[in-house]
């Protein structure tokens, strides 16, 4: 039977027809004669008294159970064992699919009627002033008692997540969220604001990605979560993958695995690009940063000409003096392409210009030799671009030269300080060093699992430039990938292979800069899978500088999952991609009119109607989001589906790690506190 309306916030009438039914049927087995039933007539009265005191009762169940959700959900926690891992789904948690019919039951919440509803009962405030009273006294092992987390204290408090419970309560039938994996491709956007379970969610996903083996799962960490990194291992180490396993942590440089940033290109320009990413493009800052990626530019091509690979250590030596570079570039150069006897002429120049400085205090920093090899360089009539940079570059005054990089040499030697060099700018030929060097591409290629902790709360401006730095080298790779392919070069490689990439960047607003943009636009095409994590819309358009920029960033995400937020911009992200609805209202009409006619025997008449109304209504508010428990989340997931979702609770399995990473974690536990660990805290979810 349907009606007008659904009305769970009531009493439950049901249970009282409920055990009635159910007496008239024992009654009727019983003694069915003092019902002046025949025992036949009995039995059959009570079979259907029992099913209509059975059918009332579960009526009776449904909005006492649904009343109870509305204070407090059942406790939902898996181990990393019990994560169901789909080969073509990602499961995300439980929830439910969210409709009309829920708009309508959360919209009903918000009477006053309801209110008794939604808050706990006399019982329930009374034990928790109790304990606040008892704290510190002699009684406070009552206290303790009373507050503690089993299922035979039925007064104990509820779970510290805050937020409105009745988002996910007034839906009793969950299941789980899965999304397609064909969906990924058009990469996931997760927005919460801190300690409401984003790294959580990251955890389930990247576990998955791990377990499913089938492509490489790259994770940008820049707070460093020691909790993650357990969790990538031991899911590696489950899946026998542990070999694939890569830690590279600038925190942590003794055991980091290495990686030079600018030592891949597809183009030789890419590497100046990453080198003077981070520098401010801003007002005058602009046109420093010009000039300081055309002077890495010289040194690169510089170096790729000798045979030498490009990275942060190499590029400051010749930043702050280029000679070197010069004259090393020349004695490769000339005798290639100059006439016999170019060395007796180079070095009667080198002894003119030396007899002509002595004396001149102008000059007398000038390197002879190398102004001896630039005369003779332009009386060859040969054009050489990487020899004429050089050379430019040589031209420039020390002082003024100074003022143009005065912006890049802070950074690059952030960069290659102490053993945090060693890691952006690996010796390849050291073989007393055993930390392992990768690359983008290796990595694909064997599907590798790699970590990346970038420190950020110890060295912002490192962590961003290292971090940035990668982002450019993943584009690059992933330009290549989709050319050519992954097994492109390798022995009977198949052209055109693309693998599946599994990318996550929390918070990724610190680590992006202009070439996240093509990242998140053309790098699905190379099989590459985006889940990226930040707070607000307002990370991304900070970082990037640009409301239109962080706009198609936006706009490039296909999937939204969106936890507690603080900002209503934000939250109408997700909102304003929702149609309206319809809700229905309930109205109660009462009055009453007098009659002046004498000669009528009816002195006043009076009525009493509902009036039941259907008025449009958004199907979410900004607020029901800003208003979510920890843990919790709305997803807008494959075209517009709108899901409400918890995520489930962590158990620890008490796997063991490497005494290196153990090590590593518990510093981590202990210097960075990101507070994410909020289920910790709870005593349900």
């Amino acid at each position: 039977m349907s009606y007008p309306m659904e009305v769970f916030l009531r009493p439950p009438t049901e249970v009282w027809s409920g055990y009635t039914a159910l007496g008239a049927a024992t009654l009727a087995y019983m003694a069915p004669s003092t019902l002046m039933m025949t025992p036949s007539v009995g039995y059959t009265s009570a079979i259907l008294f029992t099913l209509l005191g059975v059918y009332r009762l579960n009526q009776a169940r449904r909005v006492i159970k649904y009343q109870r959700n509305l204070k407090k959900l059942p406790r939902y926690a898996l181990n990393s064992k019990q994560i169901p891992t789909y080969r073509n789904q990602l499961f995300l948690g439980k929830g439910f699919k969210w409709g009309q019919q829920h708009t309508q039951r959360i919209t009903d919440t918000l009477t006053p009627a309801a209110q008794k509803y939604l808050t706990p009962g006399k019982c329930y405030m009374v034990m928790r002033d109790i304990e606040l009273n008892l704290e510190g006294t002699a009684f406070n092992w009552l206290r303790r008692i009373s507050s503690s987390d089993t299922w035979s204290n039925p007064i104990r408090p509820l779970p510290p997540i805050g937020g409105n419970p009745a988002l996910h309560g007034i839906e009793l039938a969950e299941k789980e969220i899965l999304l397609p994996n064909k969906e990924r491709f058009g990469h996931t956007l997760v927005l919460g604001t801190t300690r409401v379970g984003k790294t959580r969610l990251a955890e389930i996903l990247i576990e998955q990605d791990i377990m499913r083996g089938d492509g490489p799962v790259i994770v940008f960490d820049p707070k460093s979560d020691a909790g993650l990194l357990t969790r990538m291992y031991m899911a590696a180490k489950r899946d026998g993958r542990e070999d694939d396993f890569y830690c590279f942590h600038l925190g942590f440089p003794e055991i980091s695995a290495r990686y030079n940033a600018i030592g891949n290109f597809s183009r030789i320009t890419e590497v100046a690009g990453r080198v003077t990413g981070p520098m401010t493009s801003e007002g005058s800052g602009a046109a420093f940063k010009e000039f300081a990626w055309r002077f890495v530019n010289i040194v690169a091509r510089a170096l790729v000409s000798l045979g030498i690979r490009p990275d942060y250590t190499n590029i400051l030596r010749y930043v702050i003096d280029i000679e070197p570079l010069f004259l090393e570039y020349c004695n490769w150069w000339l005798p290639k392409n100059s006439p016999i006897g170019w060395q007796e002429e180079v070095n009667s120049l080198e002894i003119k210009i030396t007899n002509k400085n002595k004396g001149n205090r102008f000059n007398k920093d000038q390197n002879p030799r190398a102004e001896a090899l630039r005369q003779y360089i332009s009386t060859l009539k040969i054009y050489d671009p990487v020899g004429e940079g050089l050379i430019s570059a040589l031209r420039y005054d020390k002082t003024y030269f100074d003022k143009l990089v005065a912006s890049l040499l802070p950074l690059l030697e952030k960069l290659t300080t102490g053993k945090v060099g060693e890691l952006v700018a690996p010796n390849y030929f050291d073989v007393n060093d055993d930390r392992p060097i990768f690359d983008w591409k290796q990595i694909i290629r064997k599907k590798g699992i790699v970590y990346v902790g970038l420190d950020a709360l110890t060295n912002t401006e490192v962590s961003a430039a290292v971090g940035n730095s990668m982002f450019s080298d993943l584009v690059s790779v992933n330009g290549d990938l989709y050319k050519h392919g992954y097994e492109h070069g390798m022995l009977n490689g198949r052209a055109n292979v693309l693998p599946k990439t599994y990318l996550h960047a929390d918070e990724f607003n610190e680590l992006m800069g202009d070439e996240f943009l093509p990242m998140v636009n053309k790098s699905g095409g190379a099989g590459m899978q985006i889940t990226a994590y930040t707070q607000s819309r307002s990370d991304i358009e900070a970082k990037l500088g640009n409301a239109a920029k962080a706009k198609q960033v936006e706009d490039n995400f296909n999937n939204l999952i969106m936890m507690r937020v603080k900002e209503k911009s934000t939250a109408e992200l997700l909102t304003a991609q929702l149609p309206e609805v319809e809700v229905t209202q309930k109205m109660m009409v009462s009055g009453a009119s007098d009659s002046s006619d004498t000669t009528n025997h009816i002195d006043f008449t009076s009525s009493t109607q509902d009036r039941i109304s259907n008025i449009k209504t958004p199907m979410l508010d900004p607020s029901h989001i800003t208003s979510l428990p920890k843990g919790q989340a709305f997803c807008l997931l494959d075209g517009g589906h709108l899901y409400k979702l918890r995520i489930p609770l962590p158990v620890e399995t008490g796997d063991d790690m490497p005494e290196n990473l153990q090590a590593l974690t518990k510093v981590m536990q202990r210097d960075y506190h990101t507070s994410e660990n909020w289920w910790t805290e709870t005593v349900s979810s």
